[in-house]
Formats: structure tokens, C-alpha cells, sequence
């Protein structure tokens, strides 16, 4: 099972013994991607979404304090179909520590000024937010935020707390045993369902104009 190979390789992180089990580590990328494979079949009835990814477990070191050379986890990404959709969806499973993540991990500058402004001039962000079956599932969003007001916004405005956000981000964890469930992937999709609300506003203000017109 991915879990147990997955722990072992924590303890054991080094090239000689990956090498030495090899043969159990294609067995459980195979497990892996089997549930992503049934997670994205799940998705795509619901929206429409580039091709799915999973990461790969060798992890760069180039430019890293951490030299083990392969990541504790499988992981794989659901991106949303551009130019006509934004944002992505996040599946990550690791023993102790397996999440769905989903949002905008990293806007660029336009697409950010765009999202700040829609949050000064309309609160249905703020509304979406507050629903309670999102706020139950996925608690409060999440993501880095400048410490003050980014320029060209008023630091008293209502809603300052979403304009700093540099990120929008939510994350629900899990126990590794859900993952292995027969309905897992009927649970994750019931998950971003109930993101769709987020990812349709988000997708609107950076595909249309001021106006309302589409760009695309």
C-alpha cells in the first residue's frame, strides 16, 4: 500500500535504498495515480479541466536547504480549463499529512490588481466566504497577505482583510484512511463542488472587463 512505502521512505530517504525498492515504489505510484485517475473522472463531470498532472517524487535540489532526493508524498493537480476557467485543485497524499488544497496559489501582477478591485467595489466575495457549507468543509481562506494596504487601496475599507491577500487559498486535511475508502473520490469531488461558488467569481472577474464584456 502507497502509505506504507511512503513511511518507509521517510526513514530511509537516500538514493541506495530507493533503488534497492524500486519495484515497491512502482507498485504504490501505481496505487496513487489509480485514485487520481478516479478523482479527475469524478471532476471532469462537474467542470472542465486541463490534463491531469501528478508530480513526480524526485524532488530538486538545486537551489534547496534539503538535499533528500525524493519528496514524502504523491501528488497531483487539477487545473481548471483556460482561457475560459481559473484556478486549480490540489490533491495531496502523504501519511499524517494528506490535504486538498485549491484556489490561486500564485496570481500574477494583472490578474491580482484585477481580483483586488472587484473585492473593493463588490462584497460578493465576502458572501461567498460566509456560506456556511464552505466555511464547515473548508474553514476560512487562506494564503499570504501584504502587512498594510497595497498601493493604491484604502486601508480603512471595509474589506482591506481580503485586498491584502496575495494568495486565496483553502486547504481541508484528511486522515490517510479516508484516501483508501471506496468513495474517496466521490468525496473529494463533492469537496470542490462546493468550491465552485469561489472558483465561477474568481474565473469571472478575470475573464471579463470592467463592463462585464468577456476578454476571451
Amino acid at each position: 500500500m502507497f502509505f506504507d512505502f511512503l513511511s518507509r521512505l521517510q526513514a530511509n530517504n537516500n538514493r541506495e535504498w530507493f533503488e534497492a525498492n524500486k519495484k515497491q515504489y512502482e507498485q504504490a505510484k501505481s496505487e496513487a495515480a489509480q485514485i487520481f485517475e478516479r478523482i479527475y473522472a469524478e471532476l471532469i463531470q462537474l467542470d472542465a479541466f486541463e490534463k491531469l498532472k501528478m508530480y513526480s517524487i524526485y524532488r530538486d535540489v538545486r537551489f534547496s536547504h534539503d538535499k533528500t532526493p525524493y519528496k514524502n508524498h504523491f501528488s497531483a493537480i487539477f487545473m481548471r480549463r483556460q482561457p475560459h476557467n481559473r484556478g486549480s485543485f490540489y490533491v495531496h497524499l502523504e501519511p499524517n499529512n494528506s490535504f486538498i488544497g485549491a484556489g490561486f496559489w500564485g496570481p500574477e501582477k494583472e490578474d491580482l490588481l484585477r481580483i483586488r478591485q472587484a473585492i473593493e467595489i463588490e462584497d460578493d466575495l465576502e458572501n461567498i466566504l460566509k456560506q456556511k457549507e464552505l466555511t464547515t468543509s473548508f474553514g476560512a481562506m487562506m494564503g499570504e497577505a501584504v502587512k498594510s494596504a497595497p498601493k493604491g487601496f484604502d486601508k480603512e475599507h471595509p474589506r482591506i482583510h481580503l485586498i491584502r491577500h496575495k494568495q486565496f487559498i483553502f486547504k481541508k486535511s484528511f486522515a490517510d484512511n479516508w484516501a483508501l475508502q471506496p468513495d474517496f473520490a466521490q468525496q473529494v469531488a463533492a469537496d470542490y463542488r462546493i468550491l465552485q461558488p469561489f472558483f465561477q467569481y474568481m474565473t469571472d472577474v478575470l475573464t471579463t472587463d470592467a463592463n462585464g464584456e468577456p476578454l476571451f
